[in-house]
């Protein structure tokens, strides 16, 4: 018989930091919908957006256990770093804001109405969502590029900051559907068109990392990032003068929030939102922006 080359199954996917990371991933993950499902319940967006987390992030952790214990990973025609990195970054967000939301809207000290055993179930939910949350941030930790190491993409702070980007424009668009008025000026329209144009781009820059076609491109794919990333400053910079003045001054909107606005459907809490997550992005894209010259940098010594 033919030598095989090595063994099939590849033990450390599951015995090193950062398999056991994913074991502990698989573990919190199942134990904290499993309590939910059961007896914890949950219920409107907000519930189903914290189950369809804790269920996703289940599901894709099992299937990259899974693929590194085989070595199917190696079948698969993307690049398995990026993806990974990509992933756990991803996975940590949302599980941040899934560990934050539960507990928020569906946990109380007091049994009632919902009784003794469904609060201590979601208190134990609660619980087991921050513990996934921390095993998350571990395999981040563990798996992001070390100074003067070749690593993936995606595993770079660059890398990592494109995934945060990305769920930050989501939570802006979240709230520019929430009744923000953004259609009622031509210049806040152009802030829609920016946070749009910018997510659809660091979208498309995961996307090439990910499926590891950047070589095919022809063009340097790392120096249009940068290119890109400086253009971003600069667009982000104008909704981030443009939008409050539009939304906070009295000439255009209110700078105070109006007695009468309904809780959960007021324009000006949706725009409250978007000023502060255009700034937080800004402050994002500025930090890739030192970081990608940095690695540019270092990578010429």
């Amino acid at each position: 018989m033919e030598s095989t080359g090595g063994p099939y199954l590849n033990v450390a996917a599951v015995t090193s930091p950062v398999g056991v990371a994913r074991l502990l991933q698989m573990t919190f993950g199942c134990t904290t919908f499993s309590l939910v499902a059961h007896q914890g319940g949950f219920s409107a967006a907000y519930g189903t957006f914290c189950m369809f987390v804790w269920t996703f992030c289940f599901a894709i952790t099992v299937f990259i256990i899974a693929c590194e214990f085989t070595r199917l990973h190696s079948c698969l025609h993307i690049s398995w770093g990026n993806f990974t990195a990509a992933f756990a970054m991803l996975a940590t967000l949302m599980s941040a804001t899934a560990a934050v939301i539960y507990p928020l809207y569906f946990v109380q000290l007091s049994c009632y109405p919902i009784g003794c055993e469904v609060r201590d179930f979601r208190i134990a939910a609660s619980v087991f969502a921050g513990l996934l949350f921390l095993a998350y941030a571990v395999e981040v930790f563990l798996t992001r590029a070390k100074p003067g190491q070749v690593a993936s993409y995606m595993a770079t702070v660059s890398g990592l900051l494109k995934i945060v980007q990305a769920f930050v424009a989501c939570i802006i668009f979240g709230a520019l559907v929430n009744d923000s008025q953004y259609s009622k000026y031509v210049a806040t329209q152009w802030c829609v068109a920016v946070f749009s144009f910018c997510f659809v781009v660091t979208v498309v820059v995961v996307a090439f990392s990910v499926t590891g076609k950047t070589a095919t491109l022809g063009f340097p794919f790392e120096r249009s990032v940068v290119v890109y990333t400086f253009v971003a400053v600069l667009l982000y910079v104008s909704a981030a003068v443009i939008w409050p003045v539009f939304c906070f001054d009295s000439k255009y909107g209110s700078p105070q929030r109006p007695a009468l606005c309904a809780k959960g459907r007021c324009p000006w809490d949706s725009q409250l939102v978007i000023a502060i997550f255009t700034y937080v992005n800004l402050l994002l894209y500025v930090v890739d922006l030192a970081y990608s010259q940095r690695i540019r940098f270092v990578s010429h010594l």
